[in-house]
């Protein structure tokens, strides 16, 4: 069983009124930014629940943007993360999703795309005091909370991956906390999370990502 601190009660240190609103965000956001390579070249947000009717008042919107900018959630900048943005060149908007009860009342779709025209998709909740749950990425349903260093391969689900993945990692002496496959159907695209006890060198990735079947290699750490 977990055990519950304080912090989880009351959320991080953060700049803003709400720690599901903007430190939740923010982490969602930053999130996102990692798996799709960094700051993107436009970037969609579709708000959810609460966060579509209190997003600017609460500090939402500057909260996203400053994720996606790699601000952390203590970061002053965040309350002028608007004319960052700006200054970036990073084109964004903000939209309302419909109303959807069978889905967490804090949830936002991030819609990336990068400079070389990629698009990503990538849906997360934030569940309270700054903690997040990352659902959905590009239409398939995952789970991951970005608590530990984690490893998102993207896949042709093939034979040996897994093995081969478990396999890189024993060689660099990394543990293994969790590791998940997430797939749709045999044989199509899948995502394989790793959730590790020590920070992932970028070696590790390369060396994870000479498979022929393993399309990209990502970290996310917080």
């Amino acid at each position: 069983m977990k055990e519950i601190s304080l912090f989880d009660i009351i959320g991080p240190n953060m700049i803003g009124p709400s720690s599901s609103h903007t430190a939740g965000a923010l982490r969602i956001a930053a999130i996102a930014a990692q798996i799709c390579g960094g700051v993107p070249d436009k970037v969609t947000f579709i708000l959810y629940g609460s966060f579509a009717e209190t997003y600017q008042g609460h500090g939402t919107d500057k909260a996203l943007l400053a994720g996606i900018l790699g601000f952390s959630t203590e970061d002053r900048r965040i309350k002028d993360a608007r004319r960052y943005a700006d200054e970036a060149g990073l084109s964004y908007e903000f939209v309302r999703g419909e109303s959807d009860p069978g889905i967490h009342p804090n949830t936002i779709a991030i819609v990336i795309k990068d400079k070389k025209g990629v698009v990503d998709k990538i849906t997360g909740s934030s569940i309270g005091g700054g903690n997040v749950s990352i659902d959905r990425i590009n239409g398939m349903d995952v789970h991951f909370t970005g608590e530990l260093n984690t490893i998102l391969i993207r896949q042709e689900d093939s034979p040996g991956i897994v093995a081969h993945i478990g396999k890189c990692l024993a060689e660099c002496g990394i543990n293994i906390a969790f590791m998940r496959l997430y797939r749709e159907s045999k044989g199509e695209t899948a995502y394989t999370i790793v959730e590790t006890d020590e920070k992932i060198d970028e070696s590790v990735l390369t060396m994870i990502g000479s498979h022929p079947a393993i399309s990209s290699v990502r970290t996310v750490t917080m």
